[in-house]
């Protein structure tokens, strides 16, 4: 579909999907659902970094996915639960009182 409908609408799903994640981190007050939030954000950042440098030919070819689109079942595995994990922070950045 060429370069504005195909890889510039991933690339901005992406991207979306990236600013979704580091805004959970800026929502919750522990600094350890911080630093996963963060963490989290990096791996699909670095992988989507990856990806497209390897479609533009800036770095080597190497093995891994583009993430949420490339097939491969333990990456897309791991890159749900991280979702799954900040969604988890997501939902508990408010202090719970029971009773």
């Amino acid at each position: 579909m060429g370069l504005l409908f195909g890889s510039l609408v991933v690339v901005l799903l992406l991207g979306f999907i990236l600013w979704r994640i580091l805004r959970v981190a800026w929502l919750t007050p522990d600094m350890a659902g911080k630093f996963i939030c963060v963490g989290i954000a990096t791996v699909i950042f670095f992988q989507t970094a990856v990806n497209i440098g390897m479609n533009v030919r800036l770095v080597p070819v190497t093995g891994l996915t583009l993430p949420f689109v490339s097939y491969g079942g333990s990456s897309l595995t791991t890159l749900f639960i991280g979702i799954g994990i900040v969604q988890s922070v997501l939902m508990r950045h408010r202090k719970q009182e029971f009773g």
